[in-house]
């Protein structure tokens, strides 16, 4: 699976370096110099990386003006999931090993499939049911989420009364 790790902004200065918009929480590790990442339809390795005003500037290999930076603009960057060293909290998830999980309430009903996760003030977890694509969004907080098995496949959620009935919402 690919995971997203930042997006190439506008070129700055005159010798290729772009702005990376961030999307990772590890950018000196996804951005230090050697490393290479897909940038949509091509390869791209890091040249160099500094930071300047709180802004990322990526160098990378063979974009040495800035006419081939502005090519670069609005192109998002990945890897590869397998490239992600293991977490070493046992309570830390990544999206991706989130997202396609099987979610079941306490008592073992099913709920659906978690298709996405939401990052504002709070994580939320957005469950879609199979059967009616209706989606249910879920705080991720241990309380509500008692148990998250990504070997499995399976989710576990201790829903309080109304959280999953949506005729209860209206």
């Amino acid at each position: 699976m690919r995971v997203i790790v930042g997006r190439i902004g506008r070129p700055h200065g005159i010798r290729g370096e772009v702005v990376v918009g961030v999307r990772t929480d590890e950018p000196d590790a996804r951005f230090a110099p050697g490393a290479t990442m897909d940038a949509e339809s091509r390869k791209l390795t890091v040249a160099s990386m500094r930071w300047h005003s709180g802004q990322l500037l990526v160098a990378f290999k063979g974009i040495t003006d800035r006419t081939k930076a502005a090519e670069l603009g609005s192109t998002w960057l990945s890897i590869d999931s397998a490239e992600l060293p293991p977490t070493n909290d046992p309570d830390e998830f990544r999206d991706h090993e989130l997202i396609g999980l099987e979610v079941r309430t306490v008592t073992n009903q099913p709920v659906g499939v978690v298709k996405d996760v939401l990052h504002y003030g709070q994580d939320v977890l957005v469950i879609e049911s199979p059967d009616t694509k209706a989606e249910r969004l879920v705080p991720f907080v241990k309380a509500l989420v008692p148990e998250v098995d990504p070997a499995n496949g399976v989710l576990v959620i201790d829903p309080p009364p109304g959280l999953l009935d949506l005729s209860e919402a209206e």
